[in-house]
């Protein structure tokens, strides 16, 4: 586990996806991604990583706020798609 300064706006699937983009690698464990009680951020990642990574750190800027599911999403959890349903419709 390597610290770092924690982002401001700290995402963990983000920052995971945005790592392993730039060749960092970072499993999807929760525990890969980690804050102690002083605020300091914690990633698994090999030492050989560090320097690559804290530069992603630094300018990361997670999303606070679950986005909005889409038409096709809200479909797909009940089972269906958005092609059935205009076939059902009849559109």
């Amino acid at each position: 586990m390597i610290q770092f300064n924690k982002p401001t706006n700290l995402n963990g699937t983000e920052l995971r996806q945005e790592l392993n983009n730039a060749g960092v690698t970072i499993s999807d464990k929760k525990d890969s991604v980690s804050l102690d009680a002083d605020g300091s951020l914690w990633l698994d990642i090999k030492t050989s990583d560090k320097t690559k990574a804290k530069s992603i750190v630094d300018n990361h800027n997670g999303t606070i706020v679950a986005p909005e599911p889409t038409i096709q999403n809200k479909l797909a959890n009940a089972g269906i798609t958005l092609d059935e349903l205009k076939t059902a419709l009849g559109l």
